[in-house]
């Protein structure tokens, strides 16, 4: 039997309206860095691997664990306030380096949120990051031929993430 072809209709073919969410547009909220000083940051990545199951002649797969990514943030070092003193500051709560002393993971592991906003400043999309601490910050290098702004560079691994919307 054969079968025959659709015909779309018009309005089946027009793009729909819609306003995209822009890379300008959101705030990262860290407890000890204030806000203004973050000027770029990564979203939420995790990876979840296939997971081979082989059956006679054939394979057939299902989902492994997933593993959230780690995420980059950067932010301006200006003399005041200090960036770099506020990254410092949480660092401590890691490795103490003049003690030698390690942190308990419930003072060093931050929740931190990423907030998505449209043209108005409305929240349109809310990432709650749990359990975040560091596991790199990068101070940048210095130049005296150069006369750009100082930022540091920061990695984060986290325990968990959930889009509330």
């Amino acid at each position: 039997m054969a079968t025959s072809a659709e015909t779309l209709s018009v309005t089946d073919m027009l793009p729909n309206k819609f306003e995209p969410k822009r890379k300008h547009r959101w705030i990262f909220a860290i407890d000890g860095i204030d806000a203004f000083l973050i000027k770029g940051a990564s979203r939420p990545s995790f990876t979840m691997p296939s997971k081979p199951i082989p059956w006679i002649n054939t394979t057939r797969y299902i989902s492994g664990k997933l593993t959230f990514g780690t995420m980059t943030v950067n932010i301006h070092d200006p003399i005041a306030p200090s960036g770099a003193q506020q990254v410092m500051e949480w660092i401590r709560t890691h490795h103490e380096s003049v003690s030698g002393r390690s942190g308990y993971a419930d003072f060093y592991k931050r929740d931190i949120q990423l907030k998505m906003l449209d043209p108005i400043g409305t929240v349109v999309e809310l990432w709650d990051i749990k359990g975040a601490f560091l596991t790199a910050a990068n101070f940048n290098g210095l130049d005296y031929g150069a006369d750009d702004p100082i930022d540091i560079a920061l990695t984060i691994q986290f325990d968990q993430c959930v889009l509330q919307f």
